[in-house]
């Protein structure tokens, strides 16, 4: 087939390991044209807020952005599932013209009177921004009339990118805090942050953290609460697992409550046991954590990694491609691939920063290529050039591997398996086993051409 080319403007932000010794251009607004993978600002902030399942999400703006809402990811809930609604003010046309707060406040009301939510949430959509309504002044005025925090998420699309979208919900997010008593806190205690419950994700990591004896004060925020988010300001230790997302959540917090934070990935063997151990390193004037910690740790890791072997022999040499949200999320990726025997030859991130991917340069191999805001087209061309036999990504990444004819493992929000924890870890490795060792593939244009 004849070469794919790559838009001339694009070059800075791929490298290619061993080859280019250029520094990856990243953390800038996506290229116009280029049909960007990466989701907008709303997007950024509705992953991270949407989880909390005792609150009310309210989208301001057309109905269209509400349809990136409704049941959209795996958050799962022991309790209440407001989150799993999706409202919105639906504004018109004549709304767009005469403004829409008179709408805003109305549907709030009704919304509150009906579901008697902790706090409500509301969202300002790209064309909300436009028309500048005072979204500030409506969630004032109903929070004061019905006596429960009613918070603006200033979430304009236009506005940047999806990291600014996470930025948008920690501001939010921290609104929630200290507005709870924080009594009866333990000394060993933590608050999870950028953990969302994707298939019951939190409940496998909070089980390990009651096991070698700390206290999960709240989880930002999957199956979070909002009494609980109250309470966080009363932890010793914030631990971050996206830390695109919640990083600067971490630093409000320990700006204004002291609290020190650390980043962890709860993906992979080995990024689930130094999540673990260094909880248990924090808390190094209780020495039976850390007793607790070597005990649990070895337990889970021997129940798993028998199967782990065996899976290994068949994919050994066997190539994946990746693309994730955040650069934390492709580490652990990379290094449970190698666990199973797997090379990783395309490494793509949609919120990396300078700093991140001069560590995944270090991390991965010759060769490799590592892309920062990706697009289908430069997908296509490296996963094509490089025999990729797996695509891991997200929703808008499936039709991509499908079409070029190779399994797909789905890696992001829509899933509904747990992939955390070690449990977590089996299952990621039965999921990739049994897509790549298929013989479906076998039969595709793509894989009888080069004989595979």
């Amino acid at each position: 087939m004849e070469a794919i080319n790559i838009l001339e403007e694009r070059k800075k932000s791929i490298f290619e390991k061993g080859k280019e010794n250029h520094e990856l251009s990243c953390d800038k607004v996506s290229l116009a044209g280029s049909v960007s993978q990466r989701a907008c600002v709303f997007c950024g902030s509705r992953v991270v807020l949407y989880p909390i399942a005792d609150a009310i999400h309210l989208v301001h703006g057309p109905i269209g952005c509400a349809a990136y809402t409704w049941d959209i990811r795996g958050a799962l809930s022991s309790g209440p599932e407001l989150h799993r609604l999706s409202f919105s003010t639906d504004l018109s046309e004549t709304d767009i013209i005469y403004g829409g707060e008179k709408k805003l406040e109305a549907a709030l009301d009704e919304l509150i009177d009906e579901y008697k939510p902790k706090a409500a949430f509301v969202y300002s959509t790209c064309i909300v921004g436009i028309i500048g309504d005072d979204v500030e002044s409506v969630c004032k005025k109903v929070s004061q009339k019905k006596g429960i925090p009613v918070i603006p998420v200033h979430s304009e699309g236009f506005k940047g990118t999806k990291k600014d979208g996470y930025k948008a919900a920690c501001h939010a997010l921290f609104k929630l805090t200290d507005r709870e008593p924080a009594q009866g806190i333990s000394k060993c205690s933590i608050n999870i942050l950028g953990e969302f419950n994707i298939g019951g994700e939190a409940w496998i990591i909070k089980d390990y953290y009651k096991r070698i004896g700390v206290e999960v004060v709240s989880v930002m925020t999957g199956d979070g609460r909002v009494d609980e988010i109250g309470r966080s300001h009363g932890a010793a230790l914030n631990v971050v697992q996206c830390s695109g997302s919640m990083t600067y959540l971490a630093k409000l917090m320990e700006e204004k409550y002291g609290i020190p934070y650390i980043r962890v990935s709860y993906f992979g063997i080995e990024d689930m046991s130094a999540a673990l151990y260094d909880v248990a390193a924090f808390f190094k004037d209780n020495l039976k954590i850390m007793d607790k910690t070597k005990t649990l740790v070895r337990e889970e890791i021997n129940k798993i990694y028998p199967a782990l072997l065996e899976m290994r022999k068949d994919l050994t040499g066997k190539k994946a491609a990746l693309y994730v949200g955040g650069t934390f999320k492709a580490f652990s990726l990379i290094k449970a691939l190698r666990h199973l025997g797997m090379d990783v030859v395309l490494v793509g991130t949609q919120t990396g920063s300078p700093e991140d991917y001069k560590l995944l340069k270090e991390l991965c191999d010759e060769g490799t290529i590592i892309l920062d805001d990706a697009n289908p087209l430069e997908l296509s061309k490296y996963i094509i050039e490089k025999g990729a036999d797996l695509f891991i990504g997200g929703v808008k990444e499936r039709p991509i591997a499908y079409k070029l004819g190779l399994g797909f493992c789905d890696h992001n929000h829509e899933r509904k398996i747990p992939l955390a924890g070690y449990s977590g870890m089996l299952n990621f490795a039965k999921e990739v086993y049994d897509t790549v060792m298929s013989p479906v593939w076998k039969l595709t244009p793509r894989m009888e051409k080069n004989g595979r």
